[in-house]
């Protein structure tokens, strides 16, 4: 695999661009991909993203903000409910802003992974030797 490759993937993903040419849109809406780019006609549809999107982000989010938040005293000596008042709403909002910018740049990594993949040629099942 071609480290330039990855790292164009990566980048046209995160951007919410087509990782195959990089000009049209990746999203119809928040996260539906667009099953073809308008602009290339690549198939963007066939790249799974379901699982490791949120879980990437849940992975940043808390090991960034919520790990470090823990050592200011606000945390341990105002009321619980202030506290939670104030934490939540950014926590919420960073979550759904990075959660289409890290399924875009999963969906340019499958991409990239399978961009040096050759077709397979079907196999028949009569003529394989069990």
């Amino acid at each position: 695999m071609e480290k330039g490759v990855l790292w164009t993937g990566l980048s046209r993903g995160f951007t919410r661009k087509c990782p195959n040419c990089g000009q049209g849109k990746l999203f119809r809406g928040y996260l539906k991909v667009e099953p073809n780019c308008a602009a290339c006609g690549h198939a963007n549809g066939r790249y799974p993203a379901d699982d490791a999107p949120p879980y990437f982000t849940i992975f940043l989010v808390g090991h960034l903000v919520i790990g470090p938040t823990l050592f200011f005293p606000f945390i341990w000596t105002w009321p619980a409910p202030l506290v939670v008042g104030i934490t939540i709403p950014p926590l919420i909002i960073l979550t759904l802003t990075l959660l289409p910018l890290i399924k875009g740049a999963t969906v340019g990594l499958q991409w990239a992974l399978k961009h040096g993949e050759r077709a397979v040629e079907p196999v028949d099942p009569e003529t394989t030797v069990p």
